[in-house]
C-alpha cells in the first residue's frame, strides 16, 4: 500500500474514487475491484470520515486509488525472487531436523498410544521446518478425546521431544481422523452464527474457554464481519473469546426501574373498624404452636 501524492494516479493502468464507512474499507473496496493487494495499490486519502450529532455518519471515508499492471520482466524476475527465496528458507529449515529426530518422535507417540491401549499407525512428516503427525486411530475417538484435549495434551508432550535438541524451536502439529479440519469447520461455523447474533441484538456473547489455535481460528472468522470485533479475557487454560457489536444496544428502561403493575379493576372499599382489624392480626404465639405437621422455621 502506498500514500503517495506526487503520483498521477489518473495516468495509472487501474484507477478510482472509493468510499467506505472507514479508510481501509474504501481501500478494501479498491483492492477488490482491481483484483490485486491493498499493499500494491498507491492510495491518496481525500477525507476522512465525517460525523454528526450523535455519531451518525454525516459523510463516509473517500479515497483515490491507482495501480500499474507489472510488465512481464517485472513478473518473472518477481517470481525466480520468490520461488528462490521460498526453496531456500524450505531447504534450510528441513536441514535442521534430523532423521534422529524424526525416528524419536515417531517411537514416542507410539509408545503412549501403545500403553493407552490403542491400535493405531503414526505418520511424521516435516515440511518447512514443522512436524506434521498423523495417527490412524481406526476411527477411535480415544486419541482424540473430549474437543480433542487429548490430541491437544500429546501434541504438547510430543513439541517437549521435539526440542530437547539445540536449535530453534520447531512446532508439532498432531491431527487424527480429520479432526483439525472438522473442528475448524465447526469454529468457523460458530464464529459466524454468534456474529450474526451480535449484530442482530447488539449483545455480546462469552465462549467457552478454547486453546490458542482455536480462539485465532475465532479471531480470524469474526475478523470478516462488519459491525462485529472479538477479544480474549482470562488466564489460560480458561481463556475464553468474547464476540461483540461495535454497536451495542443500550438498555431502553427509562426511569431508573420498573414500572408497578396497573391495576385496572375497581378498588374495594374497606370499612371495618381498626378493632377487627387488630383482633384478626395473627399472633405470635400462633406461629409457636403451629402443630405437629406445621412449617418449622431454621
Amino acid at each position: 500500500m502506498f500514500n503517495d501524492n506526487d503520483v498521477k494516479i489518473e495516468e495509472m493502468d487501474l484507477n478510482g474514487e472509493f468510499t467506505g464507512k472507514s479508510i481501509e474499507e474504501a481501500k478494501d473496496k479498491a483492492a477488490a475491484q482491481f483484483g490485486v493487494s491493498v499493499t500494491e495499490i498507491y492510495f491518496q486519502i481525500v477525507n476522512d470520515v465525517k460525523k454528526g450529532l450523535f455519531g451518525k455518519v454525516k459523510e463516509e471515508a473517500k479515497v483515490l486509488a491507482g495501480y500499474n499492471r507489472p510488465t512481464e520482466d517485472d513478473t518473472a524476475e518477481a517470481a525466480a525472487v520468490t520461488s528462490e527465496t521460498e526453496t531456500k528458507a524450505a531447504q534450510t529449515s528441513d536441514s535442521e531436523i534430523s532423521e534422529e529426530q524424526i525416528a524419536c518422535v515417531k517411537k514416542y507417540l507410539e509408545n503412549i498410544i501403545e500403553k493407552m491401549g490403542i491400535d493405531a499407525g503414526v505418520t511424521v512428516e516435516v515440511r518447512e521446518g514443522v512436524f506434521y503427525v498423523d495417527i490412524d486411530s481406526k476411527g477411535s475417538g480415544a486419541v482424540i478425546g473430549r474437543r480433542g484435549e487429548t490430541l491437544d495434551a500429546l501434541q504438547y508432550l510430543t513439541s517437549l521431544v521435539a526440542n530437547k535438541w539445540e536449535g530453534e524451536y520447531k512446532r508439532v502439529t498432531i491431527n487424527s481422523c480429520g479432526y483439525r479440519e472438522k473442528r475448524e469447520e465447526t469454529l468457523v461455523s460458530l464464529a459466524n452464527k454468534i456474529g450474526q447474533k451480535a449484530l442482530r441484538t447488539g449483545r455480546a456473547t462469552t465462549l467457552e474457554p478454547m486453546n490458542p489455535y482455536e480462539r485465532r481460528i475465532i479471531h480470524s472468522a469474526v475478523a470478516k464481519i462488519d459491525g462485529v470485533s472479538s477479544k480474549s479475557v482470562g488466564e489460560e487454560p480458561y481463556r475464553k473469546v468474547v464476540i461483540s457489536s461495535d454497536n451495542p444496544r443500550r438498555n431502553d428502561r427509562r426511569g431508573g426501574g420498573y414500572k408497578k403493575k396497573r391495576n385496572d379493576g375497581p378498588r374495594s372499599l374497606d370499612l371495618k373498624t381498626s378493632f377487627e382489624k387488630d383482633y384478626k392480626k395473627p399472633k405470635p404465639e400462633d406461629n409457636i404452636n403451629a402443630g405437629l405437621y406445621g412449617k418449622i422455621e431454621i
